[in-house]
């Protein structure tokens, strides 16, 4: 899970152990405040494990090296990037990021991306992009949904493929009528 965020209810740890108690997890953000917050608050059940890496997602070898002493790669591993390729601008070679990663999990592994969209409510999605990449010193990089689909060459998306994040496994009709200006989408690594 690289790009962690704040600690919430329903963790990847939590939900993964949940349904397989052996599930390992590592946890992989640059914010000291968010990685403080995670070692105290998220801590595994008796079978599985988390673990916590100080990184930046441009760290592919790095992150990498951590996750294989904890994770087995000899098994499919799920990859999570969720909010956090829109801070990889296009001079840090987010789609090399993302081969690199997936390159060295198993066949039989997801990619899993959530994005900040820039053409669902374009133009209030530039205006946004404007102020904030004015104010922050990380800057954002939104895509549309060709872009966003691009992360997932080479792998089978799962249906329903690049949507709207509140599409995905909505539970009711009213959660799928939310506005959410992300995409969404999980690809599967081939055997």
């Amino acid at each position: 899970d690289v790009g962690t965020g704040i600690p919430t209810a329903n963790n990847t740890h939590e939900v993964a152990q949940l349904v397989a108690p052996g599930s390992r997890v590592v946890y992989v953000d640059n914010d000291p405040i968010v990685l403080a917050h995670a070692r105290a608050l998220l801590v595994s059940g008796p079978g599985g494990s988390t673990d916590y890496l100080d990184a930046d997602l441009r760290q592919t070898e790095h992150i990498l090296d951590h996750a294989r002493a904890r994770l087995d790669f000899s098994q499919p591993v799920a990859v999570m990037l969720i909010a956090v390729l829109h801070l990889i601008g296009p001079e840090d070679d987010p789609y090399g990021i993302v081969r690199r990663l997936m390159a060295a999990v198993p066949p039989g592994s997801y990619l899993m991306i959530s994005h900040v969209a820039s053409d669902i409510e374009p133009e209030k999605m530039a205006e946004m992009a404007k102020r904030l990449n004015r104010l922050l010193t990380q800057k954002g990089t939104y895509r549309n949904r060709e872009q966003v689909t691009d992360f997932f060459a080479g792998l089978e998306l799962i249906e329903p493929g690049v949507a709207p994040v509140q599409h995905w496994r909505q539970d009711s009709e009213v959660e799928g009528a939310r506005r959410a200006a992300m995409w969404g989408g999980i690809g599967h690594k081939p055997r």
